[in-house]
């Protein structure tokens, strides 16, 4: 099942795909695709009578509506250095054990909207992602089974990090990955069962149609039973967290030009079979104020 969310920010709809192809609106049976509207037990359900009675729902011209976030997350995890080739780019030691950091929920964005650079900030970095959708609530799992049968679907993703404060500021690096827009999900919520091989999906993120990162999750250092069974041994996740998986090598901090991201350029990023992102990069412009409460761009 591809679930996807369509409409104005803040007022989207829970939709999903139909057997030829036309988004259908579920707004009459769930009322978003977030928390426990996405355990896997209960969108087992919705998807059987889904399959039975999608004729009969309201047509979503998706073409000419915006398409949302695929999903509201209750929380977004963030993975660092999770691909070999990436860590031998960087001249890193592959970690023993997963990096793990976060991003505000807030930083939540669309797959086609446009990219707010940071007001403060010239280093915005793309980071083509599988996202892994909860679909239970995992507390210490005993084994990969038991989070293989924890998870829900998966989506495209883009873990945007702009690197002067996640690197150059001190503290956590939640701050450069928490900007507006830094999360684009989807643009569908693909369900498990029609990913049967999460560890052969490949990835691409272009830039101005030039292709800057191109991966196979095979590459994967942890792969995300691993991921799933790790993070439930010190919290507890819960139906519909996103976890974004790590990114191969390719950003453009690693290149000797570091070709950080400008007004106007466009990022495309894909996971096949997923689905495919493209946004315009903006620089965000700030409410008219005067005097020194005009902060500029640095």
């Amino acid at each position: 099942m591809r679930l996807l969310r369509v409409g104005a920010v803040g007022r989207e709809r829970p939709c999903a795909v139909a057997a030829d192809g036309s988004v259908r609106d579920l707004g009459g049976w769930v009322q978003d695709w977030t928390g426990t509207t996405l355990e896997r037990s209960l969108l087992h359900d919705v998807a059987g009578r889904f399959a039975e009675h999608w004729q009969a729902l309201p047509v979503v011209d998706a073409r000419r509506e915006r398409i949302g976030p695929a999903l509201r997350p209750g929380q977004i995890l963030s993975i660092g250095l999770n691909y070999h080739r990436h860590a031998r780019e960087a001249g890193m030691q592959v970690p023993d054990e997963p990096i793990v950091s976060s991003k505000s929920v807030h930083a939540l964005g669309g797959p086609f909207d446009e990219l707010m650079l940071p007001l403060r900030g010239d280093k915005t970095d793309w980071e083509v992602e599988l996202g892994v959708v909860i679909g239970c609530r995992a507390r210490y799992l005993a084994t990969l089974e038991a989070a293989d049968a924890c998870i829900l679907g998966y989506c495209t993703a883009n873990d945007l990090s702009e690197r002067s404060w996640l690197l150059e500021r001190g503290g956590q690096w939640i701050k450069g990955k928490s900007f507006d827009g830094f999360a684009p999900l989807g643009p569908y919520l693909v369900t498990a069962d029609e990913v049967p091989a999460p560890q052969a999906l490949e990835l691409v993120c272009r830039v101005n149609g030039q292709v800057m990162q191109h991966d196979s999750t095979a590459d994967m250092i942890f792969d995300v039973r691993q991921l799933v069974h790790y993070l439930s041994q010190f919290m507890t996740l819960h139906p519909g967290d996103v976890i974004l998986t790590g990114s191969p090598g390719g950003m453009a901090l690693g290149r000797a030009d570091q070709p950080f991201l400008r007004e106007g350029d466009v990022v495309e990023a894909e996971v096949i079979g997923l689905g495919a992102q493209r946004q315009v990069c903006r620089v965000f412009q700030p409410p008219m104020m005067s005097g020194a409460d005009n902060p500029s761009r640095s």
